[in-house]
């Protein structure tokens, strides 16, 4: 069967335009037709827009949880289930779940989780975040320091086992050898930096080693100042490297997301939510290390004061792409989807509408509010 998207802005190339339709087949995009061309009549299915805007589905990163589900918590494939579940009502349509960090027998369990998730086609799972524990107990923001440590070699290969997804890791390049990283690189995962406590030269020394992104860039790294650039100076000095940050208005000023935005080459900045169990939840709190962490006013913190993730989900980053930082929808649009496909090496077959690429998609309305989304081809109503 094939199926027909039209009657709808699409996102086909650098703008939207609304003289086009989508056809599917087989969970693929086959052609990108003129909405008046006659063989499009054919398909089997017609789906009628609405004249909304049809965007490729969000990817987000960092998902520490969703739908009243903490990865930490919860380390097996129903979860990641109700972590997908509760994040595709809000676009998302491919995530990385986040493992803060813990140890190594939960690390192994959520990779083996992550694994037969995969295997077992569990639609938007695509690999698996390791945030920690080889981060800067002086940048741990909610971690738990008593987690945190050097991998031996052992770990290393536990850490990067994922054989059918992709694995990303965060860690602090002053904590971690150089030789380690390389190994990490080497082993496939692909690795960035956060939590960290760096000087400009560690960070650089961590670049060459092979670090290539940066996590939740502002927060939880050494500032930028005049003498002493720390990790955020390296972040936005280095065109090569990704920088994932967190729209909510509450984790990093809008001044300082259009300065990086300014300083990065186009398509090197990316939106992640750092989301926790609230999202498509009702509850607005969760256990984490042992305590009740809640969410007042939007905002999540632990009791120490600390941000603890957030309750951001994907649709609000892009309004408040477009709302705070004066990004059309389509460049906002690309941050969460085309440009962190590209940075976890997916970008060949996510966050595109064209001829190839995985019929992921988010169909938003005059609001910015998310109608429907599809997987693999497969529609679900928000």
């Amino acid at each position: 069967m094939n199926t027909v998207l039209r009657n709808g802005r699409i996102l086909a190339g650098e703008d939207f335009r609304d003289d086009v339709a989508v056809v599917v087949e087989d969970g693929r995009i086959v052609a990108v037709l003129a909405d008046d061309d006659a063989s499009l009549q054919a398909a089997d299915v017609q789906v009628d827009l609405g004249g909304g805007w049809l965007m490729p589905g969000f990817i987000d990163v960092q998902v520490n949880g969703g739908g009243g589900a903490l990865f930490n918590n919860q380390t097996d494939v129903d979860a990641l289930r109700t972590m997908m579940s509760g994040h595709r009502r809000f676009g998302t349509t491919g995530m990385l779940p986040t493992l803060i960090s813990d140890d190594a027998e939960v690390m192994a369990r959520a990779v083996q989780a992550t694994r037969d998730a995969i295997a077992a086609k569990v639609p938007g799972v695509l690999g698996i975040h390791l945030e920690g524990p080889y981060i800067a107990p002086a940048r741990k923001g909610t971690h738990d320091a008593g987690k945190f440590r050097v991998p031996d070699a052992d770990e290393v290969r536990m850490a990067t086992a994922l054989d059918n997804g992709v694995t990303l890791i965060t860690l602090a390049p002053e904590r971690v050898p150089v030789e380690t990283i390389r190994q990490m690189v080497a082993n496939g995962a692909i690795v960035a930096a956060g939590h960290t406590a760096a000087t400009y030269e560690e960070i650089r020394a961590g670049l060459d080693a092979g670090v290539s992104g940066f996590t939740h860039l502002y927060n939880a790294m050494s500032p930028l100042q005049g003498r002493d650039p720390g990790t955020v100076g390296a972040a936005l000095e280095d065109p090569h490297s990704w920088c994932g940050v967190i729209v909510d208005g509450v984790h990093v000023h809008p001044a300082s997301l259009r300065v990086a935005l300014a300083a990065k080459p186009r398509g090197k900045v990316f939106l992640v939510t750092d989301a926790m169990p609230m999202v498509g939840s009702d509850s607005p709190a969760f256990e984490l290390y042992g305590e009740v962490i809640t969410a007042v006013d939007g905002v999540v913190r632990n009791a120490a004061g600390s941000l603890a993730g957030s309750a951001l989900d994907m649709a609000t980053a892009v309004r408040n792409t477009v709302q705070l930082l004066g990004l059309p929808l389509a460049e906002a649009s690309r941050m969460a989807s085309t440009y962190p496909a590209r940075f976890i090496g997916l970008g060949e077959r996510y966050g595109h509408i064209a001829v190839g690429y995985a019929a992921d998609f988010v169909l938003l309305d005059e609001a910015l509010q998310v109608r429907a989304t599809w997987i693999a081809g497969q529609p679900e109503q928000a």
